[in-house]
């Protein structure tokens, strides 16, 4: 019975969220954790308009505001207390971080 934790962090910093990814990796490997990744995912570019007024009747914009999101995902299998500490830890407001944990088991085992 394993558990398999998925992380997956997302920031438009890319640096930040790079130097997060390399302390994860060093950690795992320290603590001899097998861990996949880091699998990165091609940035996404976003654009917001932004209105002039907030009257309903005023059509007039600025230019939209863009800015592009970052991710990489990672899995810790086993060492679950690892993969808690590190869910855990207190990032940077600029990187957002979602764990999910899946239950393995074994072919052939019952249950």
């Amino acid at each position: 019975m394993t558990f398999v934790t998925r992380l997956t962090l997302q920031s438009g910093d890319r640096a930040a969220l790079d130097g997060i990814v390399e302390d994860i990796k060093s950690t795992a490997e320290r603590k001899g954790a097998a861990l996949k990744g880091p699998h990165s995912h091609p940035p996404e570019k976003f654009s917001v308009p932004q209105q002039c007024r907030l009257h309903a009747d005023d059509d007039r914009q600025f230019s939209s505001w863009q800015y592009t999101v970052f991710t990489r995902e990672l899995e810790i299998h086993g060492h679950d207390n690892l993969a808690r500490n590190i869910a855990e830890q207190n990032f940077p407001d600029s990187v957002h971080i979602e764990a999910e944990v899946e239950h393995v088991r074994g072919v052939g085992r019952g249950n």
